[in-house]
């Protein structure tokens, strides 16, 4: 588990320069160990993930180790990716947007397999589960989405909480996903939140063939139940357990969505939630009435379930020593330069020693 309080500080320019080139060096050797596949399946590990941050120098408790990480990754990768059989799209704030976009001009570019339509609605869903499926108070402001040539992928995302001043960071693998809406991360990281109305629990498996039933009836009902409880005294609408953040939903602001709805008729709450327009007080709604009307009760369960080798930038748990830093990008550059033209001596070394220090661990 791993608690991410938000700073607002900037990374600084020598920092990140170095940050680039370690964490393209580090991606790369585990491509030419392990596959690009394994980067997925690391890159979908918060332990790994928070390890990786702080190997490459940023403060090992900040919410910014995840953008600033992803950031200096996809610069560092942008050259070499192709080689690597490995891509990365999205980012912070307006940069996720083009996340789409940028699936497929690498598709088009690298002459990667038509896996385009795929992997956007992967991306689509893994963001619209965790902003509207999932409210636990986090707003998304952090998409990250990384793919290999086969159309498998993984995700980092992150929200931000601005009451608690925490954040919270999301993990999705493709590998043996079965379905999005039904225990689909690969990993939450954050503190626990009470109140949290969690629409993708196995618990919920009722209250979203409820959400569907009443997606596909027409809207009267609906409209007319929230209507009635937006009219109740305070104290009973707090029995209803709706997280602090998020009020009764107003019946009027959200009719459209459900005439919408029933013309749509989805078939399965995956279909729901990707409609368009169907956001946090859809789901709350549906999740509402579900609980009055037909005594279908959603999880408020919450879903959430290191190593310092050059210091972080704010000087904890000690500063960044930059010629260390600067030997270390240089060892991994070397060893995988040798690597291409056959001598491995570097890279066995490396491996030699990440089995020693495992050793010493246990």
């Amino acid at each position: 588990m791993a608690n991410l309080p938000l700073h607002g500080h900037r990374c600084p320019r020598w920092l990140f320069d170095r940050m680039v080139r370690l964490s393209a060096a580090i991606v790369e050797a585990v491509v030419e160990e392990f596959g690009p596949r394994e980067v997925l399946r690391r890159m979908a590990d918060p332990f790994w993930f928070q390890a990786f941050g702080c190997v490459v120098g940023f403060d090992w408790h900040s919410s910014g180790l995840t953008t600033v990480l992803c950031g200096a990754l996809k610069q560092g990768m942008a050259d070499r990716q192709g080689d690597a059989g490995i891509f990365f799209a999205g980012g912070k704030a307006m940069t996720s947007r083009k996340t789409p976009q940028e699936i497929a001009n690498y598709t088009d570019l690298y002459g990667l397999p038509d896996h385009v339509a795929d992997l956007q609605y992967a991306s689509r869903m893994c963001a619209k589960v965790d902003s509207a499926a999932v409210q636990d108070g986090y707003q998304i402001y952090q998409h990250f989405f990384m793919f290999t040539r086969d159309g498998s992928w993984a995700v980092v995302q992150q929200g931000m909480n601005g009451q608690n001043g925490w954040a919270r960071r999301y993990h999705w693998l493709s590998d043996n996903l079965q379905n999005f809406v039904e225990e689909p991360h690969a990993a939450v990281c954050g503190s626990l939140g009470p109140k949290i109305l969690n629409m993708v629990s196995r618990e919920s498996a009722g209250a979203r063939d409820v959400s569907v039933f009443q997606a596909r009836e027409r809207p009267d009902e609906v409209v007319a139940t929230l209507k009635k409880i937006a009219a109740l005294p305070r104290e009973q609408i707090a029995m209803l357990q709706l997280p602090a953040a998020h009020p009764v939903p107003q019946a009027s602001r959200i009719e459209k969505t459900l005439r919408y709805l029933y013309d749509l008729a989805p078939e399965n709450y995956e279909q729901l939630l990707g409609a368009r327009g169907v956001g946090p007080a859809t789901v709350r709604a549906f999740a509402l009435v579900g609980e009055v009307v037909y005594g279908v009760r959603a999880s408020f369960k919450d879903p959430v379930r290191y190593s310092f080798a050059h210091g972080g930038k704010d000087g904890h748990p000690y500063p960044v020593d930059r010629k260390n830093y600067d030997r270390s990008i240089g060892m991994l550059e070397t060893a995988l330069r040798r690597v291409r033209v056959g001598e491995r001596d570097k890279m066995d070394a490396l491996g030699r020693l990440a089995a020693l220090q495992k050793g010493f661990s246990h």
